[in-house]
């Protein structure tokens, strides 16, 4: 966000760019995998021993020091202890976290981890931190070009990791409202979208969610423009992130997020209301 990057984070582009997808090497994994060989060789262990010690198989560390694999945090704080790295590895889990991310939505995740308040508004398939796992696989195996199968299962994990959001204390106020045609659609199966309905009552059932239908016969929506995230920080600063096609826009100026947040709530107020909407899914559940 290059007007406010001293706040927001460097890297981010602005309501003037976009940022595509990239295919490059996670350059954070790679250095973290040099830095732990180093650490792990110099401590006289091989990758067997080492393995035990810190509870992951040889050809689990072999991939985390490749770079091919990222680490969870738990294994970045086991390793710097047995290691005796004082905190050398431990110093890049953040920035590990970050780069399991496609490059076009890291600085969005940092974001989204800083968030008191989000609002999303989704036209196409189920906001990606309401999804099941189960979804999360079916909606990336459709990718055209096709991901491979290493990539969707980082994706998966980093999807699932971001969930946190929902349990996280204090409490970040969440607020989705959701086309119904996303959840029309048995993307996966029939049984794919029983559990993704049933995570929706769950979801719409917190205290800090307010979850919202968009019926298909309505005549007046006002997000006739698409889906967009709009985030609000500790400080009040907003962001309104947007994606298509694998490129993604984040919108800092405060006219253009004013603008945005003003836009949601005449969206809100068009969509059934959260008790509505729980009653319309339970619907659609019997329905299957």
């Amino acid at each position: 966000m290059t007007q406010d990057e001293a706040s927001a984070g460097e890297g981010v582009e602005t309501s003037s760019g976009t940022r595509p997808e990239g295919q490059s090497e996670n350059g954070v994994a790679v250095a973290f995998g040099r830095q732990l060989k180093l650490l792990r060789t110099r401590a006289g262990l091989d990758r067997v021993e080492f393995g035990k010690r810190v509870g992951y198989a040889a050809q689990s560390v072999a991939s985390f020091e490749q770079g091919r694999r990222i680490p969870q945090p738990g294994f970045v704080d086991k390793a710097d202890r047995v290691l005796e790295a004082g905190g050398l590895l431990g110093a890049l889990k953040e920035e590990l976290a970050r780069s399991q991310y496609p490059v076009f939505f890291r600085d969005m995740a940092r974001l989204e981890a800083e968030a008191v308040e989000l609002c999303a508004y989704d036209t196409h398939i189920v906001n990606g931190l309401l999804q099941t796992e189960e979804y999360m696989r079916a909606v990336l195996a459709m990718r055209r070009p096709l991901l491979d199968e290493e990539t969707i299962e980082l994706r998966v994990g980093a999807r699932m990791a971001r969930q946190e959001v929902f349990h996280r204390w204090p409490a970040c106020l969440l607020s989705f409202v959701m086309e119904e045609g996303a959840v029309r659609k048995r993307l996966g199966g029939g049984s794919v979208m029983r559990g993704q309905l049933e995570q929706l009552l769950l979801f719409g059932g917190m205290r800090n969610v307010e979850l919202q239908m968009m019926p298909l016969d309505r005549e007046d929506n006002a997000g006739v423009d698409g889906p967009y995230t709009l985030l609000t920080r500790k400080d009040g600063e907003q962001f309104v992130y947007m994606e298509v096609q694998g490129r993604s826009n984040l919108l800092t100026e405060r006219e253009e997020t004013r603008l945005a947040a003003a836009r949601y709530g005449i969206i809100r107020s068009q969509a059934l209301t959260p008790r509505e909407t729980l009653t319309f899914i339970e619907k659609l559940l019997g329905d299957l």
